[in-house]
């Protein structure tokens, strides 16, 4: 009778549990080949042009700090407060819709895939975005 209980018992924990995202049963989520190319693609025809000796003075993008700058890798979750930046329309329009549970967004120039979940970084793209 107990173990009856039991698997009855089990059954309906699964059954309640809400369905998994490829991050929480430890699936590997990237970006794709393809993706990587579309992405780098509109970036390069894409490109802002920055005016020698602009990045300088008052009001110029800074970078971000070096510590912060190092957390921005796979396996970290994004830092606290961090700027981030939706991708610009024309390319959302191109890519694929980002896996179930997922974001792409845009941080110091790096394109990251986060789980929106927990803030996780799946996927880093670096000196793709020029200009900034």
């Amino acid at each position: 009778m107990f173990r009856k209980s039991l698997a009855i018992m089990t059954a309906t924990l699964v059954l309640a549990a809400s369905p998994v995202e490829a991050g929480e049963i430890g699936v590997q989520v990237g970006f794709s080949d393809g993706e990587v190319s579309t992405i780098r693609a509109y970036y390069r025809d894409h490109a802002v042009a920055v005016k020698p000796g602009k990045d300088k003075g008052r009001g110029a993008a800074k970078g971000l700090p070096p510590g912060i700058e190092k957390n921005l890798q796979r396996g970290k979750p994004l830092p606290p407060g961090i700027a981030k930046q939706v991708l610009p329309s024309g390319l959302v329009t191109l890519l694929p819709p980002p896996p179930k549970g997922f974001e792409r967004i845009e941080v110091a120039g790096k394109i990251l895939l986060v789980e929106i979940a927990t803030q996780v970084i799946h996927d880093v793209l670096e000196d793709i975005v020029f200009g900034k």
